[in-house]
């Protein structure tokens, strides 16, 4: 009797060692996955964000070809000088709009004066 209580709780404890090994195994993979999840989210979040969404009434087809379109743009010849005006104007939206959560007008004034 004791020998196989014995026996099932190494059995036990063999299964459970498994499980942590099988988990720390695929931790990796599945710490990359779940960046690019997150990455993917958070690009189509900026899709929404830019009304992308609304103003093509959700075409992926158009949505896309507008894509196709900007990475045309940033092949050819002016294509550092439009990334640096699209980053400029970029961290100005999210400058303005982090100015909006925190209660201020985005031209530097404070929303109560």
């Amino acid at each position: 009797m004791a020998s196989r209580i014995g026996t099932a709780r190494a059995t036990a404890a063999k299964h459970r060692l498994e499980a942590v090994k099988a988990r720390i195994d695929m931790r990796d993979w599945q710490v990359k996955r779940r960046e690019r999840t997150r990455q993917l989210i958070e690009l189509g979040g900026l899709v929404v964000k830019a009304g992308l969404v609304d103003l093509t009434d959700d075409d992926r087809a158009a949505i896309y070809g507008a894509l196709l379109t900007v990475a045309s743009k940033l092949r050819g010849e002016e294509g550092a000088h439009a990334l640096a005006l699209w980053k400029r104007k970029g961290k100005r939206a999210f400058e303005a709009e982090a100015e909006l959560r925190n209660g201020k007008d985005p031209g530097g004034t404070s929303a109560g004066a």
